[in-house]
């Protein structure tokens, strides 16, 4: 692994099913814990409420996953980010025989039939990848009937959308699970709250990853209640630790932050990328996956913990077997 966290990521080290298909529980995934210098710590998510500290705050994700994949008989349409003016990011990408992979064709102004006599048109690329396109129809509710959820080639097989919920889940919009905090469980939830440690909720709908090729954030929607602006801010005030549960976390609780360092209730769209250079100045730690190489997520990592550990932690995680991406084990950094 070189200092870039540029590194080779075996395809046996990826999850190709829920951890409840492989004979574990939720929350029973392992739990890499990297602690400021520490050499890294393993253990399994079930750990966690002994890993805090009473006082300390875990802010989660409550945007729950939209099915948002819709498949024709050649490509597949997976839509990613609402905007404004009613129209949607979407990804067109042609089916395989194990998922789909990214589709370059498309012009503006096409018209594509969709399942349920539906027409989507693409107005405009927004980025390489992504188009701005219109649905004859409200989005959401279409997803709700003719979709479903996304999945990359390393997934085996079709998943309900149960599993890509999590237990958090109560805002409809993200487009990919906000999967470092699918390992909760209410079980562990009761046991940080008994252990002291409080959970409150942000906002921030997920857009489409790009699997086969990383590029930096797009804008995503977001909000920050008034109610968990307040409690960080009481928590770092008290000398607390502010926990966020996943990147997704950080985005929404750095976008927030105001030029006095507290964080103010705010909503809208965001395009705050957190890099080393600009650093964190909401946060104390991070539950999340693991990243794949070179991703704008380990920048973010990053500015988060210092590179050193960060790279003794992923060579460690290659080592030891730990599993990537959404359905696969987990790593907490607590930069104290």
């Amino acid at each position: 692994m070189t200092a870039a966290l540029d590194f080779a990521l075996p395809d046996t080290l990826s999850a190709h099913e829920p951890p409840e298909a492989r004979g574990l529980t939720r929350d029973s995934v392992r739990l890499l814990v990297s602690r400021g210098s520490l050499p890294p710590e393993h253990h399994h998510f079930t750990d966690l409420p002994g890993l805090l500290d009473p006082g300390d705050l875990i802010v989660v994700n409550n945007s729950a996953t939209l099915p948002a994949a819709i498949r024709l008989d050649r490509l597949a349409v997976h839509f990613s980010t609402a905007r404004e003016d009613g129209t949607w990011l979407v990804e067109l990408r042609r089916r395989t025989s194990k998922a789909s992979e990214p589709y370059g064709g498309g012009e503006p102004g096409e018209w594509l039939p969709l399942p349920g006599r539906a027409t989507l048109r693409l107005i405009e690329r927004e980025t390489p990848r992504l188009w701005r396109a219109r649905l004859d129809r409200d989005v959401e509710a279409y997803l709700r009937d003719h979709g479903v959820p996304i999945r990359y080639s390393y997934v085996s097989r079709d998943w309900p959308l149960d599993s890509y919920q999590t237990v958090f889940a109560t805002v409809p919009g993200s487009a990919e699970m906000p999967s470092a905090a699918r390992p909760f469980t209410a079980e562990l939830v009761t046991a940080l709250v008994a252990r002291g440690v409080g959970i409150a909720p942000i906002t921030l709908h997920t857009g489409v990853a790009s699997p086969e090729k990383d590029e930096p954030p797009y804008a995503e929607r977001y909000e920050v209640p008034a109610a968990t602006a307040r409690l960080v801010n009481l928590t770092a005030a008290n000398g607390g630790r502010v926990v966020a549960a996943g990147t997704t976390v950080v985005r929404a609780l750095e976008t927030a932050v105001g030029g006095d360092g507290r964080v103010a209730a705010s909503a809208g769209w965001t395009r705050h990328i957190v890099t080393p250079a600009i650093g964190v100045k909401a946060v104390n730690g991070l539950i999340t996956g693991l990243h794949e190489p070179r991703s704008s997520h380990l920048m973010m990592l990053s500015a988060i913990a210092e590179r050193e550990p960060l790279t003794l932690a992923y060579e460690a995680a290659l080592r030891e077997g730990y599993l990537w991406h959404e359905f696969g084990d987990t790593h907490l950094l607590l930069s104290r």
